[in-house]
């Protein structure tokens, strides 16, 4: 179980000892997509939807999902998170929108969960906002694009070019 950073050495779960680790900045980028129909994709995009402004709520709902992630992941830590930024790209040919997660803090131990946990939350509040005219939609490829600070340096998708805050 040594190899798992997560378990002590009688395979229980732990939360990992940072206190040792060199305070760095650190900043993750994380994606994921949700596909609609296309007369809610047109709602959503014009701001049609009976429910107000669903990409407004949900950027507002990841944001604090992000706050909240020890919250709910039960091994991450309490962070101090300098900035959370959630932007979406609307995809017309799919009928699909992407939210894209920005998550800065200084710490001791990384944001890829928090950027993860945004991107997620943010999907699913559209989803939410949206299912009255849609309950087919999906939700999809949620990854982490980059991290970068801490012990193990920065790290990019394998394909995908480096994004600069």
């Amino acid at each position: 179980m040594e190899d798992f950073s997560h378990f002590n050495s009688r395979g229980e779960a732990i939360m990992v000892d940072v206190s040792s680790k060199k305070e760095t900045e650190r900043e993750a980028i994380a994606s994921g997509k949700i596909t609609l129909s296309p007369e809610c994709f047109r709602l959503v995009k014009t701001g049609g939807m009976k429910k107000g402004d669903v990409l407004g709520i949900a950027r507002t709902a990841g944001i604090m999902a992000a706050k909240k992630t020890w919250e709910m992941i039960p091994l991450c830590h309490i962070l101090m998170l300098t900035k959370v930024e959630l932007n979406f790209k609307m995809n017309e040919e799919e009928h699909s929108i992407e939210a894209v997660s920005l998550v800065k803090t200084v710490g001791k131990t990384g944001v890829e969960m928090e950027a993860l946990h945004a991107v997620t939350t943010a999907l699913l509040t559209i989803y939410d906002m949206a299912k009255a005219v849609d309950r087919g939609m999906e939700i999809g490829e949620i990854r982490l694009m980059q991290k970068s600070g801490g012990r193990s340096g920065d790290w990019v998708r394998p394909g995908e070019k480096r994004v600069s805050s």
